[in-house]
């Protein structure tokens, strides 16, 4: 009951997560196409910065969650079960994680740009950038679900 409990939170959080990962690129591509309208540009960077928090308290708490499945067993191991063993899919599915977590940080970091008058790429260029976490979870999604290794 306790395992299944951990890991329904820990699945909920990450769908929030991996939602604004998914969202915030978005406004960025959106404050590209609105240079020069002050008013929109203003609501759009309230927005970024609003999801962006959001989105790094969502990520610590599927983070605890997360490591409270992966290394629970250590401290409640009549609770917890070892759900990893030896098997190494986990090394790659956490790398991945690692990746999204720096794309998400780079979405942050243009948005602080934004906020400090230095122009983004080209909305087509942010559009191709807004695609890369897609492939990412992809990989999490399939270590996770056939642990190949």
């Amino acid at each position: 009951m306790t395992y299944l409990l951990i890991k329904t939170l820990h699945l909920l959080f990450v769908m929030a997560w991996i939602a604004t990962v998914f969202y915030l690129p978005r406004i960025l591509v959106n404050l590209s196409e609105t240079a020069g309208e002050a008013e929109v540009q203003a609501r759009l960077l309230l927005m970024g910065r609003r999801l962006y928090r959001f989105g790094h308290n969502m990520f610590g708490i599927a983070f605890v969650f997360g490591l409270a499945l992966w290394q629970g067993w250590r401290i409640f191991p009549m609770a917890l079960p070892n759900v990893v063993g030896s098997m190494h899919w986990i090394d790659a599915k956490l790398t991945l994680v690692a990746l999204l977590l720096a794309y998400f940080i780079v979405c942050g970091r243009l948005l602080k740009r934004v906020a400090a008058g230095v122009p983004l790429p080209s909305s087509r260029a942010l559009r191709w950038f807004n695609e890369l976490p897609v492939l990412l979870v992809l990989g999490v999604i399939y270590l996770v679900l056939a642990k190949p290794f």
